[in-house]
């Protein structure tokens, strides 16, 4: 069991980098987010886009470190 969630979370830190890349704050007109509005959207994006390199949802410690990994990038 622990070799698996070792498994996991490696693959979202593989993974990261690549789907954090895709959430853009920005708003609806074109303008960059800032300050509550930014880190509200980048939450959300963050945690729709948390899944595993086989396209499952995370869940538990794989998604927080991937959600704090994609909030940071």
């Amino acid at each position: 069991m622990k070799r698996l969630s070792l498994l996991v979370v490696l693959s979202v830190f593989a993974a990261g980098p690549a789907l954090a890349q895709s959430c853009k704050a920005v708003s609806a007109e074109g303008k960059p987010l800032a300050g509550a509005a930014k880190t509200s959207y980048m939450k959300k994006c963050c945690e729709d886009s948390a899944k595993s390199a086989e396209g499952k949802p995370l869940a538990g410690a794989a998604k927080a470190s991937y959600v704090k990994k994609c909030m940071k990038g």
